[in-house]
């Protein structure tokens, strides 16, 4: 059964290209011109992914995103955006955004990405019900894995640097739960990539270094060492100096 697809774009001739290079790739697309419409169609019929414009009239992206969070709705959502600036970005991913394509982008970027985004909603709806713990760090009943004062539950998809639990976002839980399954082992870009994305987006993509520096934002603490720590023309290592 082919896959939704909920297409918010303003732009009529983006929104058209897009729309049909979709549906070409197999998918069932709905596509819309701004945010209103977005959430009235997300509400009535829940798609596999979304696919938001950031500048929208009316209600943008971002908007779209922070509601459907605040709502409890996972659906995997990919930010299409002219934003270059990181801050801008990073703003994406604050709203609760998965993952994002700045324009003008290539539209098997485009696929790629939500490949990536369908897989890993496919992986974890198979994984086991989380388990039913406080919002204190589990003792030893649970599979924890840890690494330089961090604890993760990856069943529970929880994490905790020392007593504080850490609100993370799914492209976040696993990087984090990457780089502490080989903490002290430097992960070169195109490991990261294929592990985290399933596609290696090239030397000029300024995507891991977003997730990164958003994820630093997380786990830092006043006085506390950085954990996560880049190594300059290869990737980066978790570690506590």
């Amino acid at each position: 059964m082919s896959q939704t697809v909920l297409l918010a774009e303003d732009d009529r001739a983006i929104r058209h290209a897009l729309e049909r290079a979709l549906t070409l790739e197999g998918y069932q697309v709905t596509a819309v011109a701004d945010g209103v419409e977005a959430l009235a169609q997300a509400h009535r019929t829940p798609p596999d992914v979304l696919v938001l414009d950031v500048m929208m009239p009316g209600i943008d992206g971002l908007q779209v995103c922070r509601v459907l969070r605040a709502e409890g709705d996972r659906t995997p959502i990919l930010m299409l955006t002219a934003l270059v600036e990181t801050q801008d970005r990073i703003a994406g991913l604050d709203a609760g955004a998965d993952d994002y394509v700045v324009k003008p982008f290539d539209v098997e970027e485009v696929f790629a990405r939500l490949r990536a985004l369908l897989r890993r909603t496919s992986e974890n709806n198979g994984a086991p019900a989380p388990v039913d713990v406080s919002r204190q760090p589990p003792g030893p009943v649970g599979r924890l894995i840890e690494a330089a004062g961090l604890r993760m539950d990856p069943q529970a998809r929880r994490a905790w640097r020392g007593g504080r639990e850490l609100e993370l976002t799914r492209t976040e839980f696993e990087l984090l739960e990457l780089l502490v399954r080989n903490a002290g082992i430097v992960l070169d870009h195109a490991t990261i990539y294929d592990r985290i994305w399933g596609y290696d987006f090239g030397p000029g993509s300024k995507n891991l270094a977003v997730y990164v520096g958003y994820l630093r934002r997380k786990l830092d603490e006043p006085g506390a060492p950085q954990l996560i720590h880049t190594v300059r023309g290869v990737g980066y290592v978790l570690r506590e100096d």
